[in-house]
């Protein structure tokens, strides 16, 4: 699934600047040219600044939903998440972006209008850095025009989560060499410091409410970028160099398996298609959403429901898929799912694993015949049957009467 925030990343700043503070952008030049000299990048023109309001950072957001996903494709991805259970039945999708984007807003630059945009309420500590990171992304939209690239990945859901990783990583890895530089450190030479790079990207529990309040699927995807891009981007350097700044950009990975695993980027790893099981009777019935389950959604979904350490099968990943139909004169969602594995022996583990998320994120769980193969029965919102071919697993829920997932 791709999620809203990939919609938001080409911000376009409508919002009125508030006057700038004296002192804030003056070290800009400075910042950029050092930027220059770790990447290889070229600064090809100046970066206009300005300062905005927090306030202004939320109407501009909610304005800018309306422009980036129209009112039907947000509710298909709501209604997606909600099906799989990666979010609760409540949640709203929209609403909880725009407030998660305006709590952390320190800076954002705009690709669209090329202006570098800090809140004017941002700490003087967070000032240096935050401005270094975006300055990074600056410098990358003057080489690789950023909005085009993310969406050239659009066609991939997984892929377009991978390409943000590439974006948000590499701006995080210029910051923080830039930052350590500073003392007399770098992180092409200390791996504990990457380490500490990355980590410190997830340790924001306490530190935004909102965040701190949303479901593991929205806080998960809206980290991966920075702690599992960052050391994507360390990888690439320590393979190819200064040379990496450009390369990623050129020849992006194509999943969040690349990213979570460099070494099947270098190699040319590419995601299996598993066929996805058929509605059987499609009267009244239309595709609402489809697109790619990948590695990192698997651990999540394992996460939530079975635990950090079952979710770590989510590695033998091989290629995953679902499409959503709807029924609305009936009321009914109908979802296929279908991920491949690099072994039977995994896919036997997802397969008891995904009876595991079943029971979890329903009320109900009725099982009307299980076997070694299969599972079926009746769960909140009608049949479902799932079922594992070999190395693959599969499944169809939601349907009115139960069928057979064989044959496809």
């Amino acid at each position: 699934m791709r999620p809203l925030a990939l919609l938001l990343a080409a911000w376009v700043a409508a919002a009125q600047a508030a006057p700038a503070p004296a002192g804030i952008f003056s070290e800009v030049d400075r910042i950029l040219g050092e930027l220059t000299r770790i990447s290889g990048l070229k600064a090809r023109h100046p970066v206009a600044c300005d300062t905005i309001s927090r306030e202004k950072v939320g109407a501009f957001l909610q304005e800018r939903v309306k422009e980036v996903a129209t009112p039907e494709e947000i509710r298909a991805e709501e209604l997606t998440l909600k099906k799989f259970g990666l979010v609760p039945s409540d949640f709203d999708l929209a609403k909880t972006t725009v407030d998660l984007f305006t709590e952390q807003a320190l800076a954002f630059y705009d690709f669209n209008k090329r202006r570098l945009f800090i809140t004017a309420a941002s700490a003087s500590a967070n000032e240096e850095p935050a401005l270094a990171h975006e300055l990074a992304h600056a410098l990358a939209d003057q080489s690789f025009n950023l909005e085009r690239f993310i969406k050239h990945g659009r066609g991939s859901d997984d892929g377009a989560l991978a390409r943000m990783a590439v974006m948000e990583g590499q701006a995080t890895w210029l910051m923080s060499e830039y930052m350590a530089r500073r003392v007399g450190q770098s992180l092409e030479t200390s791996p504990a410091l990457v380490d500490s790079v990355s980590s410190s990207t997830e340790s924001v529990a306490g530190q935004f409410p909102v965040f701190d309040g949303a479901p593991l699927y929205t806080r998960a995807t809206l980290v991966f970028p920075y702690s599992a891009g960052v050391r994507f981007q360390h990888a690439v350097v320590r393979r190819d160099g200064q040379a990496a700044f450009a390369s990623v950009f050129r020849h992006p990975p194509i999943s969040t398996q690349q990213v979570l695993h460099p070494g099947k980027y270098f190699a040319g790893l590419r995601p299996t298609k598993p066929p996805l099981p058929e509605l059987p009777a499609r009267g009244g019935y239309k595709e609402l959403a489809s697109g790619s389950f990948g590695e990192l959604d698997h651990a999540i979904l394992i996460e939530q429901y079975a635990g950090k350490a079952a979710a770590a099968v989510a590695e033998g990943w091989r290629g995953g898929a679902y499409r959503l139909w709807e029924n609305r004169t009936r009321g009914r969602l109908v979802l296929a799912y279908a991920s491949d594995w690099d072994s039977p022996e995994t896919a036997r583990r997802v397969f008891a694993l995904y009876r595991r998320v079943l029971a979890g994120k329903w009320k109900k769980l009725e099982i009307a015949s299980e076997t070694p193969e299969r599972l079926a029965g009746e769960g909140d919102d009608g049949h479902f049957e799932v079922e594992i071919r070999g190395t693959v697993v599969s499944s169809l829920e939601g349907t009115e009467q139960r069928v057979s997932t064989a044959g496809r």
